[in-house]
């Protein structure tokens, strides 16, 4: 079995959005894993749809990166949405 280049980038691209998402905010609030999910997924998602598109803009290979990295914060963007519209949690 072997690993894809596809996925080991989409992981990089993960860490390196939310650096940039905790480093721009200054926190994660507790949602630094569902944060690193949401952005790896993402990646891997605008990879794929960058290939189905056809978007040639900046690849490594064959990783469309400028998708991956588009989808990537769509992702993060996701998940801060819910995490403000979703329930407060309780505070002792």
């Amino acid at each position: 079995m072997t690993l894809g280049p596809a996925l080991v980038l989409s992981v990089l691209v993960g860490i390196v959005c939310a650096a940039v998402y905790v480093l721009a905010r200054g926190h994660a609030g507790g949602l630094l894993p569902i944060i690193l999910l949401a952005a790896t997924l993402g990646a891997w998602a605008g990879d794929a749809m960058g290939e189905r598109i056809g978007i040639d803009v900046l690849l490594i290979g064959d990783y469309h990166l400028v998708s991956a990295f588009v989808v990537a914060w769509v992702g993060i963007g996701i998940v801060a949405l819910l995490a403000i519209l979703g329930p407060a949690g309780r505070q002792a």
